[in-house]
């Protein structure tokens, strides 16, 4: 039998999320994916052990860890483990390039004030999101993903939030059902 044997780095600030309290989160990977985690907290590497004759379980993990590393919650990490669902990370310089300024900028109309244009986004495609750093990262199914990527990179391109959300902008009509 094969071994799978891979190194992941996520931010040292999410290594205390990763291993959740008492280990539980650590504990539900490696149980839910019939993997093995040795996590260095010291510099944020986790190495993910596993056997090919468990290929899913192994790249199962390799995707919760990935997206708690880039913010998600364990409850929406582990949305991965459902049939159909994936992650997608973009990241905010490929767009914008790497001025800082820009990019939180760019960071702050993803989120909206109070959290309600990724509220909106999240709501309305059936997806999760998460800003963190230079990286937007989106959990869900391919379809929702695909219109989740689109509504963001409009935001990143300087679209309004009503144009990028598909909402009547003002002095549109608004249909009414009789």
């Amino acid at each position: 039998m094969l071994f799978l044997q891979e190194q992941i780095l996520i931010p040292e600030s999410r290594i205390g999320v990763l291993i959740g309290k008492q280990g539980i989160t650590r504990k539900k990977i490696e149980r839910e994916t019939r993997t093995r985690l040795d996590i260095d907290s010291a510099i944020g590497e986790v190495i993910v052990n596993g056997s090919e004759k468990n290929a899913i379980g192994f790249y199962n993990a390799l995707n919760i860890i990935k997206a708690i590393g880039r913010g998600f919650s364990p409850k929406n990490a582990f949305l991965l483990l459902k049939e159909g669902f994936i992650l997608e990370v973009l990241r905010i310089p490929d767009y914008v390039g790497d001025n800082e300024s820009l990019l939180k900028a760019k960071r702050g109309r993803i989120i909206g004030r109070d959290g309600k244009a990724r509220e909106k986004i999240e709501k309305k495609f059936k997806t999760k999101i998460s800003v963190l750093g230079k990286t937007v990262s989106i959990i869900g199914e391919s379809k929702g993903i695909e219109k989740s990527k689109r509504a963001i990179e409009m935001l990143l391109g300087g679209a309004k939030h009503a144009t990028a959300l598909g909402s009547p902008g003002r002095g549109e009509l608004k249909k009414f059902e009789i």
